[in-house]
C-alpha cells in the first residue's frame, strides 16, 4: 500500500483535533449549561468514535505533527476573537466540527487510508440536528430567564368589550413581562385567532406569550409556551409534543404535584390558588406557606396565582415566587396600564 504523505497526516491530525475539541465544548455546554443528559451522552459517544483511529495511524499522526512550522497557527480572521454568548459559542464550535468532518470526508477517499468517508458524512448530518436541538434549548432557557415579575392572564370573559390586544399592549406598557391567554368559552378557531394576534403584540413589545390548556392553539399561534393544569394533557406528553424551544408551565397546589410536574418536564410551576379568587371555579386557597415549601424544595421558576392584588402581592414575592399571575387585578381595572404599573412596582420593591 502506498505510504501516507506527511501533508495528509498533518491534515488528518489537525482535523481530528478540531473535531475532538469542538465536540468537547458542545458536550460541556449540553452537560453543565443546559442540563441535557441525552445530548451530552450523544456528543460524548460521537467524540470518542470520531477521534479514534487505529494505533498505527495514531503513531504516524503524532510523528508527523509539527506545530512550529504550521503557517496557519498564528493566522487570525477579523472578528474571530469577539465575545460570544452561549448560542454563539455553540454555533461556532458546531461549525468548526462540521467543517473538519467535511475535510475528513474528502481525505478518507485516499486509497492509502483505511477510513470510511460515509462515516464522517453521517456524523456531519447528525451534528446538524444536534446543533439545532442545542440552540433550541438555549432559546428555551433564555425565555425562562425572562419569566419573572408581572404575569398577566387575559381572559375574554373579563374583557368588558375591550380588545384583547389593547389590554395586552397596555399591560406590557405598564410593566407586564408575560401574557397568558386563557379562553374557555370560544371555539378553537376563535381561540387561535386571538392567540395569534396576542403573539404578534408580545413579540413586538418583548413580552413572553403563553397559551393556557390548548396544545393545538399554542402550536398554531407560535406561542412561546403552553401552560397546563392538573386535569389537562399530562405534562410528560405535553413536553414530548412541544418543540424544544417552547416552555411548559404546570399548575401545582401541593409539593407532590410540583415534584411530579418537574420530573415530567415542566419548565416552571404555576402555584395556587394562593388566595381566594372568583376568576376560576372550584378553587381552594393554599396560602403562602405552601408556596414557601415548594420554593425550598425545587429550583424551578415559580409563578404564584390566585386572588393576588396590590394588598397581598408583596407577600407572595417574599414567599419565593419569581412572578405573580393576575387576572382581575389588571383586567378589572379601568386603567390597565396604571394597574399593571402599580403591581410591577410592588414586585420590584419586594
Amino acid at each position: 500500500m502506498k505510504p501516507i504523505s506527511r501533508d495528509i497526516l498533518r491534515i488528518i491530525d489537525a482535523s481530528l483535533n478540531r473535531i475532538g475539541e469542538g465536540l468537547r465544548v458542545l458536550e460541556e455546554y449540553a452537560r453543565f449549561s443546559l442540563d441535557e443528559a441525552k445530548l451530552t451522552q450523544q456528543l460524548k459517544n460521537m467524540r470518542h468514535k470520531l477521534v479514534k483511529v487505529d494505533s498505527k495511524l495514531q503513531s504516524q499522526l503524532i510523528h508527523g505533527r509539527d506545530a512550529s512550522v504550521d503557517i496557519g497557527a498564528e493566522m487570525e480572521v477579523p472578528g474571530e476573537n469577539k465575545q460570544r454568548d452561549t448560542a454563539g459559542i455553540i454555533s461556532a464550535n458546531a461549525r468548526r466540527v462540521q467543517e473538519s468532518l467535511r475535510v475528513m470526508e474528502e481525505i478518507a477517499r485516499g486509497p492509502e487510508l483505511n477510513l470510511e468517508t460515509n462515516y464522517y458524512k453521517q456524523a456531519r448530518f447528525e451534528l446538524y440536528t444536534i446543533e439545532k436541538e442545542l440552540l433550541s434549548l438555549v432559546l428555551r432557557q433564555d425565555k425562562l430567564k425572562r419569566l419573572s415579575g408581572l404575569y398577566v392572564i387575559i381572559d375574554p370573559e373579563f374583557a368588558k368589550g375591550r380588545k384583547l390586544t389593547d389590554i395586552a399592549a397596555q399591560a406590557i406598557k405598564g410593566g407586564a413581562t408575560t401574557i397568558q391567554l386563557r379562553d374557555k368559552k370560544h371555539s378553537v378557531k376563535e381561540f387561535l385567532c386571538s392567540a395569534s394576534e396576542l403573539r404578534d403584540i408580545c413579540a413586538e413589545k418583548g413580552a413572553l406569550f403563553i397559551v393556557n390548556d390548548s396544545m393545538e392553539v399554542a402550536l398554531g399561534s407560535g406561542a412561546d409556551g403552553l401552560h397546563i393544569g392538573q386535569d389537562d394533557l399530562p405534562a410528560d406528553i405535553a413536553r414530548r409534543l412541544l418543540p424544544v424551544d417552547k416552555i411548559l408551565g404546570c399548575s401545582a397546589r401541593t409539593l407532590a404535584e410540583a415534584k411530579k410536574a418537574k420530573d415530567d418536564g415542566a419548565d416552571y410551576l404555576g402555584v395556587g390558588a394562593i388566595f381566594p379568587t372568583d376568576s376560576k371555579e372550584d378553587t381552594r386557597e393554599i396560602g403562602t406557606e405552601a408556596l414557601k415549601s415548594i420554593r425550598r424544595a425545587l429550583d424551578l421558576p415559580l409563578v404564584a396565582v390566585g386572588g393576588i392584588n396590590q394588598d397581598n402581592l408583596k407577600s407572595v414575592i417574599k414567599a419565593g415566587a419569581d412572578a405573580a399571575a393576575v387576572i382581575s387585578a389588571v383586567m378589572g381595572a379601568d386603567d390597565v396600564e396604571k394597574a399593571s404599573r402599580q403591581l410591577a412596582e410592588i414586585i420590584k420593591g419586594a
